[in-house]
This record gives structure tokens, C-alpha cells and sequence, in this order.
């Protein structure tokens, strides 16, 4: 049977009506607040679009890479960060932090390599060159995340950034508003939940730029409707909606700067 608007199928819709009448009242006002979560990095959860599809591909491509750099730009929260660890996972590579990175030059070997941000502050210039330098001689594979394009880090030599531009580049976009609005529809249908397009040109209207926030939103709407036995409605997005951004308020207050996502 087809899923009615805003409803998920008979199945699924009374399976989740008991599990809410389940739980206690405590308990169920609690959803809302278990959400500032990290996201999952997993393959599995990364959603491709035209934004992002070419670096997705690239990154799917290992071991078979052109060559042993790579540069992955976007803004925050554009979904590097999930992209690195996808490689990550694939690659068994180490994710080097800024202290570790002359170390792991000199160390040598082709143990593949994450250098996130590595237009931020942190890196030291000589350490960052001599990684670089050594990925290029012995062929081990260098993955980097960076907000801004090479010409635009904040180093003084261009000895690095000269070893940066040989990197193959690829830029991921943010998704526009066509493209969120078909992401939010298929994020809910695959909860069995047939959206109203109002509710969805609302939340397009005044989200978070992001797969990732669409993903977490979707998912505290779906908790907010499970637990009030109700539709998914515009009630209940502009609630996530400040749920959300709640939570990221908290987040920011605790852990200060946090690497892209």
C-alpha cells in the first residue's frame, strides 16, 4: 500500500504509534534534545549531487589515482570532512594533526595520509612542504580538506603552495534549492513518510545549507511526529528547526572551532 501524505504505510505507521506509546513521558520529550550529535561519516550516509558527485567518484576511485595528491575544497559544512573519512575508512590512512606532521615526513613509507584544513593556522609551513615533498617522491597518497582555494592559504613560500597546485582538485558545492527540496523528499520517503511540499519549501526556506543538516533534520522531525503521534508538519519543522538550532549553540559554546564537516 502507498504511504498517504504525511503518514507512513499501515506496517510501519502502527509499529511506530506502539513504540511511542511505549515510552515514557520523560522520555519521549528527551528525543529532542539527543541530537547535536556528530553525523555519521559512513559511505553509506553520504548523499550524492551534483555538487559533490565528481570528488565522490575520485574518492571511490582509489588506489586508482592519477597521482598521489589530493585537494578537496568547500565551504563549511559542504561535506569534506565526510568525504575524508570515507577515504579514510577505504584506505586505512592516518589522519595527521598538525604537531605530527614532520614527524610522519621523516618517518617516510606510502601509508596513505589526511591532512584536513590544511589552510588553517595550524600547519607549520616547512613541516607541511616536507609531507608533500615526501608523498611526491615515494608515491604515497596524500588526501587534503581546505575552505579556499590553494593560491588563498595563508603561507609565505611558494615552495608549498607550488607542491599544493599539483594536486588533483576538486571543489564540493553546497546544494541549491532544488536540489535540498528533492534531497529532503527522499530522505523522508525512505522513512516512509510522504512530505507536504509546503513543509519542505519551509524548511528549504530556512535551514542550514547542507546534506548533512538535511539528514539531521529530517531525523529530529521524524522523532518529533513519532513521539506526538502526529504528522510531520510545519509545526513540526519550525520546531526542529529551533532544535537544531539549539543545538548547534551548544556545540559551539563547548568545543569552541571545530574542523569542517
Amino acid at each position: 500500500m502507498a504511504a498517504r501524505p504525511n503518514q507512513r504505510n499501515d506496517a510501519a505507521g502502527g509499529d511506530n504509534q506502539n513504540a511511542a506509546a511505549t515510552l515514557p513521558e520523560k522520555a519521549a520529550g528527551q528525543l529532542t534534545f539527543d541530537l547535536g550529535h556528530t553525523p555519521s561519516h559512513a559511505e553509506d550516509d553520504f548523499i550524492v549531487n551534483p555538487g559533490n558527485a565528481l570528488a565522490f567518484e575520485h574518492i571511490l576511485a582509489f588506489p586508482n589515482w592519477p597521482g598521489p595528491l589530493t585537494l578537496v575544497t568547500g565551504s563549511a559544512k559542504s561535506g569534506k570532512s565526510h568525504l575524508a573519512r570515507i577515504w579514510v575508512e577505504r584506505s586505512g590512512a592516518t589522519v595527521v594533526a598538525p604537531d605530527d606532521v614532520e614527524t610522519l615526513a621523516g618517518e617516510g613509507g606510502t601509508r596513505p595520509v589526511l591532512i584536513e584544513d590544511a589552510d588553517s593556522a595550524g600547519y607549520e609551513e616547512a613541516a607541511l612542504f616536507h609531507l608533500l615533498n615526501q608523498s611526491m617522491r615515494d608515491s604515497r597518497p596524500v588526501l587534503m580538506t581546505a575552505r579556499t582555494p590553494v593560491d588563498q592559504w595563508p603561507y609565505a613560500k611558494d615552495d608549498l603552495l607550488s607542491r599544493a597546485r599539483l594536486a588533483a582538485h576538486f571543489s564540493v558545492e553546497s546544494p541549491d534549492d532544488i536540489q535540498l527540496s528533492h534531497m529532503l523528499v527522499k530522505l523522508f520517503a525512505d522513512r516512509q513518510i510522504a512530505i507536504d511540499p509546503k513543509v519542505v519549501s519551509y524548511l528549504v526556506a530556512r535551514m542550514e545549507r547542507s546534506t548533512e543538516e538535511a539528514v539531521r533534520l529530517v531525523e529530529v522531525m521524524d522523532k518529533l511526529a513519532l513521539t506526538r503521534r502526529g504528522p510531520v508538519s510545519r509545526t513540526v519543522a519550525a520546531e526542529a528547526l529551533a532544535t537544531r538550532a539549539d543545538a548547534g549553540n551548544r556545540s559551539n559554546g563547548k568545543n569552541g572551532h571545530e574542523r569542517d564537516q
